[in-house]
């Protein structure tokens, strides 16, 4: 049976508890899928700073991964944060929700629009679309206003981010939306249903990205940029 862990970079366990079900919604019966919560790091990642501290608990969870022999890896925060880094150390796949929802949605139109929390973490998602070749499907990025920790406990959450997107796909013309958030997750359908356009959840679509690469039976290239790193002491403070 192959072995994904999701791992949620921040140290919020509910957060972790609906990402995971998320992912073992559409994992299939013959994967298994483990919600892993970092150990160390913010309870939310809503900044650069939040980025760079939860990556030690992002690689700490994987090289456990490792000597538990799991297969692949999902990173389910929108920043990617520690993606490359994660891939040196392990042995297979390793796959970003942003990376996956933004190749995702360009498979399903000419063009997207992602929606993400805060008008702050707007420009980590434009440089992701940079790096992944995404800027000529990326029509715009559009904040709510929501933070991490509120999307659950806001009542009106989930109106606002419709109507976000909903704004977002007419201004932007866009032909499909991307969720810029794992605590978004659950929203995708509900959303997809009163808008009429594809509505691309991260963590759904990294799942599946692992899965299709464990079943070809692909591992992360250990030559050059991602061969496991040198061996050398680390100071921990």
């Amino acid at each position: 049976m192959t072995r994904i862990w999701v791992i949620n970079p921040n140290t919020t366990q509910a957060m972790t508890t609906k990402i995971e079900d998320c992912a073992r919604a559409v994992a299939g019966a013959d994967v298994s899928v483990t919600g892993v919560t970092s150990e160390i790091g913010p309870e939310s990642i809503e900044s650069h700073y939040d980025e760079a501290l939860s990556v030690p608990g992002v690689l700490k969870a994987v090289l456990r991964g490792e000597r538990e022999g799991v297969d692949g890896y999902v990173v389910a925060c929108f920043g990617d944060p520690g993606l490359d880094a994660a891939r040196e150390v392990a042995s297979g796949p390793v796959i970003g929700i942003a990376e996956a929802a933004m190749h995702a949605a360009s498979h399903l139109g000419r063009g997207f629009s992602v929606v993400t929390t805060l008008k702050r973490t707007i420009g980590r998602a434009t440089d992701l679309a940079e790096r992944y070749g995404m800027q000529r499907f990326c029509c715009g990025i559009h904040a709510c206003e929501i933070p991490v920790l509120e999307l659950d406990t806001d009542p009106d959450a989930r109106k606002v981010i419709t109507e976000v997107c909903r704004d977002a796909v007419e201004s932007d013309g866009s032909d499909a939306v991307v969720l810029g958030c794992a605590g978004m997750a659950e929203m995708c359908s509900e959303i997809s249903a009163e808008l009429g356009v594809p509505v691309i959840d991260g963590v759904a679509a990294a799942t599946l990205t692992v899965r299709s690469l464990v079943t070809m039976g692909l591992r992360t290239s250990k030559r050059g940029e991602y061969a496991t790193p040198p061996p050398k002491a680390y100071l921990a403070g």
